[in-house]
Order: structure tokens, then C-alpha cells, then sequence
């Protein structure tokens, strides 16, 4: 079994997924649009070119998501996408990477538990957690 983290958009897929591929390294393996989709009729005005559905492989994780129509967007609420690191320096790149144009919550440091861990709500409203622990004792 795989556990998949999937977002949701407010039109915003495809520019959200460019920023994660430069941010996190990852690769987008599709993104199919409502054009052209069985969905397509469905789409409101304009929506053509928007994401239906995308994919992404961060290491060995995928992330996916679309976007979601005006009607049935809503925030992320209760939720946040974390990501375990091994490497402090590449923790703290990736964490002021996602941080662009977006806002942080907790400053990425060291904690009681973590080499370095911070919080942050990207540009497209996205809530993340960097978290690199220390080696245990």
C-alpha cells in the first residue's frame, strides 16, 4: 500500500507543480487537461487548459493534484504536506525554496527533536512541514 498526498488547486495546478519540480527536485510525470476530457463538458468556461488531474514523483513519494473548480475549491484546512529530510543544508534549501512569495509560520531551526524544522504555507496555499531529526542517541 501507498499513502499519496493530493491537492487541490484553484487554478493554479500547472504553476504550482513547475514550482514544486525546481523546489523539490522532483519530476512531473503528467498532466492532463479537462480539454479534450471525458470531464471536458463539465468544465466551467475558460477551464480548457486547466489540470484535471497531475502527477509528480518527489524521490520515490508521488504527489498529485488538479484543480478544482471555483465551486469546489476550498483551502487546505486540517492538513499539511511534510517532507523528511536527511541533510540539513538541503532541508533549509528546499524549506526557503517553498517559502518564495508564501508565508512562514515557524522559521526553519533547530529543535529539541529535529536538526532543522519549520512550517510554511507556499503561494498557492499549501501548508508544508521541513522536518530533518537528528540521528537518534
Amino acid at each position: 500500500m501507498k499513502l499519496n498526498p493530493y491537492l487541490t488547486f484553484d487554478g493554479r495546478c500547472e504553476q504550482a507543480f513547475k514550482f514544486y519540480e525546481k523546489c523539490l527536485g522532483a519530476k512531473i510525470l503528467m498532466m492532463h487537461t479537462f480539454e479534450g476530457s471525458p470531464a471536458a463538458a463539465q468544465a466551467p468556461p475558460g477551464w480548457g487548459k486547466k489540470i484535471m488531474h497531475g502527477r509528480m514523483s518527489v524521490g520515490d513519494d508521488v504527489l498529485m493534484g488538479s484543480d478544482a473548480t471555483p465551486e469546489h475549491y476550498q483551502s487546505a484546512k486540517g492538513i499539511t504536506v511534510t517532507l523528511g529530510m536527511n541533510d540539513p543544508a538541503e532541508a533549509e534549501r528546499v524549506f526557503h525554496a517553498l517559502a518564495e512569495n508564501g508565508k512562514v509560520n515557524m522559521p526553519i531551526q533547530e529543535t529539541f527533536w529535529a536538526a532543522r524544522f519549520g512550517m510554511l504555507v507556499d503561494q498557492f496555499g499549501i501548508p508544508w512541514m521541513v522536518n530533518c531529526e537528528k540521528p537518534a542517541a
